[in-house]
C-alpha cells in the first residue's frame, strides 16, 4: 500500500485528451514532443517517478485542465534511435490539482491533493453486485456493433477490476466520458458508468441504422 507520506506534493502533469489511467492499471504512452521528453527526462530523475495524467477542460478556466487525474510511476520505458520514448505508467493514485507551480520547465506542474482516494493506494477493489453474465452479453453486442475483435476467454476470466478498468481505458469514449469514468467513486459505480455508456453507444448506432 501507498502511503500519502509517499507520494510528492508538485508534480508533472499531462493533459492528453482520451488518455485515462487508473490506479493498479497500465497506460503505454508515445513520448515525442520535445516539452514532454524532458518533462520525462525530468521525472527519471526523481525517487518517485510519477507523471500525473490528466483530461484537458473545454471552455474557459483557471487552468484549463479537469480538477482530477491520475498519477502513474514510470514502470517501464525504451529510446528510439531518433530520440523518442515507449514508456508504460502504472497507475499508483488519484489527485486533486491545486495551485499551478511556476518555473522554467516547458512542461506544467501543479501541488497536488491526494486526499479522498485512500482506496486507490489499497489492494484490488471488488465489485459485489456485478453481474457478469449481463456485462459480458452487453459487451458482445457492442464490440460486435463496432466489428471489433476480443480475447473473450481473457475477458472472461479477468478480474473485476481488471476487466472493468482495462475496458475503461480502452473503449472509444469522448474525453468527457473518460473523465467521468475517472472520477467514479468505485470499481461499482465505475462499472455502471461503463455500462450506462455501452447501452447508450448503441443506442446511438441502432438509431443511425433506422435513419
Amino acid at each position: 500500500m501507498t502511503r500519502i507520506s509517499d507520494l510528492p506534493d508538485v508534480i508533472a502533469v499531462f493533459p492528453l485528451p482520451g488518455a485515462l489511467l487508473l490506479p493498479r492499471s497500465r497506460l503505454p504512452l508515445h513520448i515525442f514532443e520535445p516539452r514532454y521528453l524532458q518533462m520525462l527526462d525530468d521525472c527519471l530523475k526523481t525517487d518517485t517517478r510519477l507523471i500525473g495524467m490528466i483530461q484537458p477542460q473545454p471552455g474557459p478556466g483557471a487552468s484549463g485542465l479537469h480538477r482530477i487525474g491520475c498519477a502513474g510511476r514510470v514502470t517501464q520505458f525504451s529510446e528510439t534511435e531518433d530520440g523518442r520514448y515507449m514508456i508504460t505508467l502504472s497507475g499508483i493514485s488519484r489527485f486533486r490539482l491545486g495551485e499551478e507551480v511556476e518555473g522554467f520547465q516547458p512542461y506544467r506542474r501543479f501541488r497536488v491533493s491526494w486526499e479522498g482516494f485512500d482506496r486507490d493506494r489499497g489492494g484490488p477493489e471488488h465489485d459485489k453486485t456485478f453481474d457478469r453474465e449481463r456485462f459480458m452479453s452487453l459487451l458482445d453486442r457492442y464490440f460486435h456493433a463496432r466489428d471489433l475483435s476480443a480475447d473473450w476467454e481473457t475477458l472472461r476470466e479477468a478480474e473485476d477490476e481488471l476487466l472493468v478498468n482495462s475496458l475503461s481505458m480502452l473503449l472509444d469514449f469522448t474525453p468527457e466520458d473518460k473523465q467521468a469514468l475517472m472520477e467514479a467513486p468505485s470499481l461499482a459505480t465505475r462499472r455502471e458508468t461503463l455500462v450506462t455508456l455501452i447501452e447508450y453507444a448503441l443506442r446511438g448506432g441502432e438509431e443511425d441504422l433506422m435513419q
